[in-house]
């Protein structure tokens, strides 16, 4: 339990809005370090090998302008690399996606330690929105970044068992204070009470199947 708790508290997330293509698009920003050198951490993230150690095997031509597709997930087009600083990608999935990118930025923090942040910006309908708010992705990327630590401190999980741990009593409870945390964002970006703890309770329900 304890290290469950480490992980979650070792998360920054911020809620907010951006204009894009003449519409208001919803932004999730998380934010933590790794004990890993920046080129290392670049290396996991973009290199398709290792992706498909840690989060989901993908398959594309690996350049800027290039397509890529994550298994079962989302796919899109690499728009701007500039290694290893900063990766840009649109992020769709689903028949009509709508506007959606992610954007992962690197930054070394003393001797060994790397500064992760990723900014999904994306237009969601607003149905979606009010039934679950930030957490429905904030969610998602915080199990992301999970098995990403793991992955650089050099541990390792075979498919079979990452689907089994998903329904673990572990994850069931890292998903829950993964959805309160995103709620404490929700309502620290200035949403009303009410909303946050329904979203917040609608998202904890629909990842744990509670």
């Amino acid at each position: 339990m304890s290290e469950i708790v480490e992980e979650i508290n070792r998360l920054h997330r911020e809620v907010g809005g951006r204009q894009v293509e003449a519409s208001e698009a919803r932004t999730v920003l998380l934010r933590r370090s790794y004990d890993a050198e920046v080129a290392d951490v670049w290396d996991a993230v973009t290199s398709p090998e290792r992706i498909g150690r840690w989060f989901l095997p993908v398959s594309g031509e690996f350049k800027v302008g290039g397509q890529y597709q994550l298994e079962g997930n989302a796919g899109g087009e690499i728009l701007e690399c500039v290694a290893p600083e900063r990766l840009r990608v649109t992020w769709l999935f689903g028949p009509d996606p709508g506007f959606s990118e992610v954007e992962v930025r690197l930054t070394p923090e003393g001797e060994g330690r790397t500064v992760f942040e990723l900014e999904h910006v994306a237009v969601v309908p607003e149905e979606f929105w009010g039934q679950f708010g930030p957490g429905a992705v904030g969610v998602g990327w915080d199990l992301m970044l999970l098995g990403l630590g793991r992955h650089l401190a050099g541990g390792g999980i075979s498919k079979a068992d990452a689907a089994a741990w998903q329904t673990s009593p572990e994850a069931k409870e890292f998903m829950t204070r993964s959805g309160q945390e995103w709620g404490t964002a929700y309502a620290a970006s200035g949403a009303d009470a009410g909303v946050v703890a329904a979203t917040t309770a609608a998202t904890i329900g629909f990842y744990t199947g509670g």
